[in-house]
């Protein structure tokens, strides 16, 4: 298994482009994305556990319970949600695409991000979807992933190629996300394409299992959005025989996609609204999974170890204050806390009490981009890991004034 070039044009029989419409007053900002597949691809999908959830899901919720979908469109500026037509307009921007693309309209994913109940005018899609077919290549996954951006100050893509039964295949992806970060499934839109030939109920299983220990386990502000989903589409075309039952051929295909997920959560993680550092936290040495990953999640959603990271303060109270309100059964007693980045390791917490420490080394090591917070409850074999960032004063002014 490789990284290489390419996101989610890297598989075989994919094409993408992005471009601004208008929905976006910004005419430097790309506005309306399309992933296209040349045949019909499995699909699957997650989506947010927010009860308030924007009309596109609902419309690709029903689009592919059969579990079949040849495109993807997404605008950005506009979230279509909390709209009286917001279902009318996620159809029709499906009626729109699938008629230029020659395609049946319940094959496509449909998707937006950006302001809530905010009327969407379908005239600047309608006009801009004749360009954005045009413009679909086998070098447009940049193009794409621009055109899903909000807040988001950096492009997120990755492609990886594997092999299953002795066949090359691939996996690519493209994620928006920086804030309404939050655990629980969905929190940010993620589209992955693979030339991996693969039945519906596994693609499902390889999805909603990963989703567990990747993308529900990151946190930027506590926020659940409305919109956003992750989505896969499978188009069989690496030609690998059907992967229809658990075995090697479908560990390769779980290790690639974790290996996606990972790479596009960590990304989702270090550009989160006003971030200047990406948090890690690892859990070891825990009695079960479920305390393992709910300690790594209360340390990364803590308010005030993302504002001690901001500040380089080696403020080790605050990491067992989180772990002490998560809920875990846990044994205080014998917590080790350690700080860790590019610069080096310092112990900072043993047996649940201060020891001594530098101050000087803790701060050299906390002022890198990359932190390490890990966590040894000492009580068992169990791990689990968290991402997250710090928090900024850029965060409050970002969100201050969000919509005007």
């Amino acid at each position: 298994m490789k990284i290489i070039s390419g996101g989610i044009c890297a598989a075989k029989g994919f094409t993408a482009s992005g471009i601004h419409c208008g929905i976006r007053k910004n005419r430097t900002k790309k506005d309306l994305s399309l992933i296209y597949s040349q045949v019909p691809a499995t699909a699957s999908a997650v989506y947010t556990t927010n009860l308030v959830k924007g009309a596109p899901l609902l419309v690709t919720q029903k689009h592919i319970e059969n579990g079949v979908a040849q495109a993807v469109i997404c605008n950005s500026g506009n979230a279509n949600t909390c709209n009286a037509n917001g279902i009318e307009i996620a159809e029709k921007m499906s009626e729109l695409i699938a008629s230029e693309l020659n395609i049946n309209s319940d094959d496509i994913v449909v998707a937006s991000t950006g302001v809530i109940g905010q009327p969407l005018n379908i005239l600047p899609i309608k006009d801009g979807i004749p360009q954005l077919v045009k413009d679909l290549s086998d070098n447009g996954s940049a193009s794409a992933a621009e055109g899903i951006m909000t807040t988001d100050t950096v492009m997120k893509e990755v492609a990886i190629e594997f092999t299953v039964g002795g066949k090359i295949c691939k996996i690519g992806g493209i994620a928006k996300g920086s804030g309404m970060i939050h655990p629980n499934m969905a929190t940010m839109l993620v589209f992955i394409t693979s030339d991996v030939n693969i039945s519906k109920e596994m693609l499902d299983k390889a999805l909603k299992s990963d989703i567990q220990n990747t993308f529900n386990m990151i946190s930027v502000d506590g926020d659940t959005s409305t919109n956003d989903m992750v989505c896969v589409l499978a188009n069989g075309l690496a030609g690998n025989e059907k992967i229809s039952c658990e075995g090697e051929d479908f560990n390769a295909f779980m290790k690639a996609l974790n290996t996606v997920n990972v790479t596009l959560c960590r990304a989702i993680a270090s550009d989160g609204e006003g971030a200047t550092k990406l948090l890690e936290c690892n859990v070891v040495g825990a009695k079960d999974l479920e305390t393992a990953k709910t300690v790594a999640k209360s340390v990364i959603c803590s308010s005030l170890t993302k504002a001690a990271m901001f500040g380089a303060d080696a403020n080790w109270g605050r990491v067992l204050c989180a772990i002490g309100y998560s809920g875990a059964k846990v044994d205080v007693t014998k917590i080790d806390v350690c700080f860790k980045s590019i610069k080096g390791e310092i112990l900072v917490c043993k047996d649940g009490s201060g020891v001594d420490f530098s101050e000087e080394k803790a701060k050299e090591i906390l002022l890198e981009k990359e932190i390490v917070i890990a966590v040894n409850l000492n009580d068992g074999e169990y791990s689990s890991c968290a991402w997250g960032c710090d928090l900024t004063y850029d965060y409050v002014k970002i969100n201050g004034d969000y919509r005007t």
